[in-house]
């Protein structure tokens, strides 16, 4: 498998749960401004959407998209439990966290890296932002990964785009359990890996 990525962006999410399956994989950084890939590969011959995340799997396939790629991983190992069972309600609740990180968090500061919106606009998209936060917040305060007590898939990925708001002077402090979690996962060997391998290159 390839994995396309650039630092700092959500592609970290996959990068990371490839390291915790021990899963082999290539590594290909992307010029996001360019679109090409670090050997000057027309990176949108590879994905026409332009961005990161893009995993080229062995049997010439390409699949992007966060959730996807991301529960694509799990299920190749299902035994690490990154994920629960397709079909099971557990995993229903895993897709309905996917979807909320997505759309609200990641959606939410990806507006921010707008730099044609005016501050009122971003008041207002930080406003609602700082609401669905609080609300991660609270469940955080009471288990320490979003889904319960073990790390899965969706933890990797809110670690990623939560890494976002310091560029954007979003003071995580006013969240406490956020902090703890950004911490927590920051401990974890997979984690420390990607981030060395993805600032390597």
């Amino acid at each position: 498998m390839k994995l396309y990525f650039s630092p700092d962006a959500c592609s970290l999410a996959p990068h990371i749960v490839l390291r915790e399956l021990a899963l082999p994989f290539q590594l290909i950084r992307v010029d996001n401004r360019n679109k090409t890939t670090v050997d000057g590969a027309d990176f949108l011959a590879i994905n026409p959407k332009g961005y990161v995340a893009a995993l080229a799997l062995d049997n010439g396939q390409v699949l992007t998209e966060g959730p996807a790629l991301l529960q694509y991983l799990a299920d190749l190992e299902p035994q690490a439990g990154l994920a629960p069972a397709n079909g099971s309600w557990p995993r229903v609740r895993l897709q309905e966290m996917l979807n909320f990180v997505s759309s609200e968090i990641h959606g939410g500061l990806g507006w921010l890296f707008n730099d044609g919106f005016p501050e009122a606009t971003k008041a207002q998209i930080r406003q609602k932002l700082f609401k669905r936060l609080g609300l991660l917040n609270q469940t955080l305060e009471q288990q320490d990964y979003l889904l319960g007590a073990t790390f899965g898939i969706a933890d990797a990925y809110l670690f990623t785009v939560l890494r976002w708001t310091a560029g954007f002077a979003i003071d995580l402090q006013q969240w406490p359990a956020l902090v703890r979690f950004q911490a927590r996962i920051a401990r974890r060997e997979a984690v420390q890996a990607a981030l060395a391998a993805e600032a390597a290159l």
